[in-house]
């Protein structure tokens, strides 16, 4: 398998592989072309079938990949199968819906837990996870060597609990505050400002209907 894998490569193997566990029983037990995915996407086969072959070998003329060997190959070079744990700081509605979600361990995620600075918050449990208060966060993460983090604060606090997170051995963060943060070298940080991605799949719509 390649690991001269493009960025844009590395985007869209996610969408694949939601796609093929999406799948019903008798689909994701037998057999999937490059095709099939392709047109159930809205892609492209030849680029699919690139990319496929990047991360998998199981492809077969005809007969196209195994669908439950496909999902481990992706899976397998996502890292999925690694269960990093990953905690969350900021416990309003959106936060709590993240602690909610079962949907992280089948991406190999543990969401471990919440942090928050509301007293009313800390102790409680959301899906069986505790919130803690911010305070705890370095000693927390620092004994269990977590290295991924969201934040889902308010904006004007998200700087602060970023700084925290980067003093706990954060090295990942994925920020919903709709505020640029700025972290220290060796931090990866996405900002994910879902206004304005709505704002864009709204225009990209008005674009293409009136194309």
């Amino acid at each position: 398998m390649s690991k001269n894998i493009t960025t844009q490569t590395l985007q869209r193997l996610p969408v694949y592989l939601n796609y093929l566990m999406s799948l019903s029983g008798k689909h994701k037990n037998g057999n999937i072309s490059a095709t099939a995915i392709a047109d159930a996407l809205g892609l492209n086969d030849v680029q699919v079938r690139k990319d496929l072959a990047t991360v998998s070998r199981g492809g077969r003329p005809r007969t196209g990949y195994v669908t439950a060997e496909l999902i481990s190959d992706i899976g397998h070079f996502l890292g999925f199968e690694n269960h990093d744990g990953v905690i969350v700081a900021g416990v309003g509605n959106f936060g709590k819906a993240m602690m909610g979600s079962d949907s992280f361990s089948a991406y190999g995620f543990d969401m471990l837990c919440g942090f928050d600075c509301n007293e009313n918050l800390t102790g409680t449990y959301i899906n069986g996870k505790p919130v803690y208060h911010i305070s705890e966060m370095k000693n927390f993460c620092t004994n269990k060597n977590i290295e991924i983090g969201i934040i889902t604060v308010p904006e004007e606090s998200a700087q602060e609990v970023c700084d925290i997170m980067a003093e706990s051995g954060i090295k990942y963060i994925l920020n919903f505050a709709s505020v640029h943060l700025k972290v220290p070298k060796g931090i990866t940080i996405h900002n994910e400002n879902i206004s304005i991605t709505l704002a864009m799949l709204a225009r990209c719509n008005f674009h293409e209907n009136n194309s």
